[in-house]
């Protein structure tokens, strides 16, 4: 069964269900209503004929009985056996009442077969002869009996008329909520067929729910887009970078096929070239894993941050013939983490300045409210305002050239981004040309 079938149906059965409780409080309510005012009234027009009776003892019994006969009803004197001594009425039928001899006053509502209610007053008077007989007095409710059919029929019609705007409200109702679902439901079967990232037009209405159904969605594809197209870029990005290395193993590797058993130095330097593309190629390979891992939860422990730095200072110092100089305003700054990740994640930033710095690099290591701070300084060439925009995108390299040279994969600061995130951190780039460049890495402390 399809929403809107729901909807209508459950909105008119509802309705229905309604207008049945409300219309059948009203018909019954009425009738009681109606039924004991014709009580109150036989009950006084008894009171009535009693004293009538009393104050005129002189007048024959049977002709004042007469003059209170109720036109739908009847007047009886009921003896002390049970038998009438007195039976005034318009109608036989209506003497078929039960009779009863009774010395207390009472009324009742008595219903008979024919659907038709009587009320009935029963009261004690003294007779003629001083003998206490019965006075009974009935109406039969033929009038009201009309009345009730007639409100039975506006009360159903009433109900008819209420339900028809009923049905078409929950129509209009049910097109108002479902359109917006349905034009999802559209919109969301185009892009799996037609491969498009097509978004809803996003009505101008009060921000209610089906807006907001409406303006995630549109959120949601442009965020699956954007991922998408990266997805694509990196793919593409990633192809390009195998391709070269590859390109050279191959013109090396046919290189020495022609030319490598007769000329040693053909041999040298292909096996030289093949193995440097190698380890770029596993580099390569290697960085794209840790990439598409998206750094998966790791085991943390409490990490100095400078003793890291200078660990790292030293290994390059080592290696490299370059001044590295690390400052920092405390021995021990504790932040929570991987250390192996963070390390690498330094590794980076000073390979980085390396390379594209022929000047000292600088490492300073501070706190500053309940983070540590990080900052890696080479006073090389800069960066323009558009490249620091770009400079944490997966393959992008300020000077291409040169990076090829120095086996730059476009990747590092990528990874460490990823990195320094998943430790709940930040890290930014402040460049300016022809002073240098100064990547800063925000984490949390563990001790506050």
């Amino acid at each position: 069964m399809k929403l809107r079938t729901k909807i209508q149906l459950f909105s008119s059965l509802f309705m229905l269900l309604m207008m049945l409780l409300i219309n059948t409080s009203i018909y019954f309510l009425f009738y009681k209503i109606s039924a004991d005012s014709e009580l109150d009234q036989l009950e006084t027009q008894t009171t009535t004929i009693i004293e009538t009776l009393q104050s005129n003892p002189d007048v024959a019994k049977s002709q004042l009985l007469k003059a209170y006969l109720p036109t739908d009803g009847m007047i009886r004197i009921i003896q002390k056996d049970g038998t009438p001594l007195d039976t005034l009425t318009k109608k036989d039928e209506y003497t078929s009442l039960p009779k009863a001899y009774s010395t207390k006053e009472k009324r009742e509502i008595i219903k008979r077969d024919d659907s038709t209610n009587v009320v009935v007053m029963t009261k004690p008077i003294i007779w003629n002869d001083g003998e206490i007989v019965t006075l009974q007095v009935s109406k039969h409710l033929m009038a009201l009996k009309e009345t009730m059919r007639t409100l039975f029929i506006v009360l159903a019609v009433a109900t008819i008329l209420m339900l028809i705007p009923t049905v078409v409200a929950g129509n209009v109702l049910s097109r108002f909520l479902l359109y917006p679902i349905q034009e999802l439901i559209q919109t969301m079967k185009a892009n799996m067929k037609q491969e498009k990232w097509t978004k809803i037009d996003v009505l101008n209405r009060s921000q209610d729910e089906l807006y907001q159904m409406e303006k995630t969605f549109n959120d949601m594809i442009d965020h699956l887009k954007d991922n998408f197209q990266k997805q694509e870029q990196f793919v593409s990005n990633a192809s390009h970078e195998l391709k070269t290395p590859i390109s050279i193993l191959k013109s090396y590797a046919q290189l020495l096929e022609r030319q490598g058993k007769n000329r040693p130095e053909v041999f040298d330097e292909a096996v030289q070239a093949i193995d440097s593309e190698a380890d770029r190629m596993q580099l390569l390979v290697e960085q794209m894993l840790l990439l598409a891992k998206n750094q998966e939860e790791s085991k943390r422990t409490d990490i100095n941050i400078v003793q890291l730095c200078e660990t790292v200072r030293k290994t390059f110092s080592g290696a490299y013939t370059r001044n590295i100089t690390l400052t920092s305003s405390e021995r021990t700054i504790i932040v929570s983490g991987n250390e192996e990740q963070l390390k690498q994640v330094i590794y980076i930033l000073v390979d980085n300045a390396l390379k594209y710095s022929e000047k000292d690099v600088r490492l300073d290591v501070s706190k500053k409210d309940h983070y540590a701070i990080l900052k890696v300084t080479d006073f090389g060439n800069g960066m323009e305002q558009e490249e620091q925009a770009r400079i944490f995108d997966r393959f992008y390299r300020v000077d291409k050239a040169r990076s090829r040279e120095t086996g730059g994969t476009g990747l590092g600061l990528p990874i460490a981004k990823s990195i320094v995130r998943s430790h709940n951190g930040e890290i930014s780039v402040d460049s300016e040309i022809k002073k240098g460049t100064t990547f800063i890495v925000t984490l949390p402390l563990m001790y506050k």
